[in-house]
């Protein structure tokens, strides 16, 4: 009995541990990024964002010194004292490397956001992974690859699970937490406790393509694509219809400009290769074609629409 109580200590002070996330390291300094630096600072957590790129760094650290004193005005109002106070205490929190490794030496968290590609997080993880300590908590952010593949690179897939956060971070509430089947319940406990302390509301998921919200919103937008390249309807047409008739606020066209076409079909490619059986993952020979002119959506001042002044 004695050994079965202490088996159960252990159990519950490594689960304690595991739940107590203080420490953030934050890869990647781009968009999702530094949003997600910015929220975790915000909500009491000491960060560390890391970029290769020292000038990327600099850069979204003025980003994010911009964005939480907009947080700051809108959430204090004219109260001047306390608005500076919470952003001279966020700031405070966050610091900046372009070390990777040597940042996760105290981590109880690291939340890799850095670009689309399986090998290059795998190689990151990798080394992170000798380098962190026993108890710290591997995520990733990927909105489109298997979190088990990326966790294949570790020896700590109990305590890997996906973190999938939603552009522009500081404003959208939903993190889908994502499990693979050798995520502890201790981990996926943390992160859900992780993620309602940065004041989301989080939801579960296997590790399904696209998880939630991508798997259900990527083929609705390239079923609208195919609808449009059978001649069926018209992009406006399309997305007026989906906005009176289904009450959304963007129609597919509009929302797949925004997130950018060559995301779309990077995303879709992927899912092709994998799962060449399934039709609603098949390409798009009108979005291809789009992608190969450099028509991107809005960042390049054109997709199905123009947004060219």
């Amino acid at each position: 009995m004695a050994f079965v109580n202490q088996i159960a200590k252990r159990a519950f002070s490594k689960s304690a541990a595991m739940s107590a996330i203080k420490n953030v390291t934050v890869i990647g300094s781009g968009l999702m990024g530094a949003g997600i630096a910015q929220v975790a600072a915000q909500t009491g957590h000491t960060v560390t964002m890391v970029d290769i790129d020292g000038e990327a760094v600099k850069k979204a650290e003025k980003r994010i010194q911009s964005s939480i004193q907009r947080v700051a005005k809108k959430k204090f109002g004219g109260d001047g004292a306390d608005a500076e106070k919470f952003v001279s205490d966020a700031i405070q929190r966050l610091s900046t490397s372009t070390d990777a490794v040597a940042s996760v030496t105290t981590a109880d968290l690291v939340v890799e956001a850095i670009v689309e590609n399986l090998d290059v997080k795998k190689k990151l993880f990798s080394q992170l992974d000798a380098a962190a300590p026993e108890h710290s908590i591997f995520a990733s952010n990927t909105s489109s690859l298997p979190i088990s593949k990326i966790a294949e690179a570790t020896n700590r897939k109990d305590r890997f699970g996906g973190l999938h956060f939603f552009n522009p971070v500081p404003v959208m509430k939903l993190l889908e937490v994502v499990r693979i089947p050798e995520t502890s319940q201790a981990t996926y406990e943390a992160m859900v406790e992780w993620g309602k302390n940065m004041g989301k509301v989080t939801v579960e998921c296997k590790d399904t393509p696209g998880f939630i919200v991508n798997r259900l919103l990527v083929p609705y937008m390239f079923e609208a694509v195919r609808l449009v390249e059978r001649g069926d309807a018209s992009p406006r047409d399309v997305d007026t219809a989906m906005k009176l008739g289904a009450g959304y606020p963007m129609g597919p066209f509009e929302l797949i400009d925004y997130v950018g076409l060559d995301t779309g079909k990077f995303i879709v490619d992927g899912w092709a290769k994998e799962y060449p059986d399934n039709p609603l993952f098949q390409p798009s020979e009108m979005l291809n074609k789009l992608v190969s002119e450099g028509k991107l959506g809005v960042k390049t001042g054109e997709g199905f629409y123009s947004y060219k002044k």
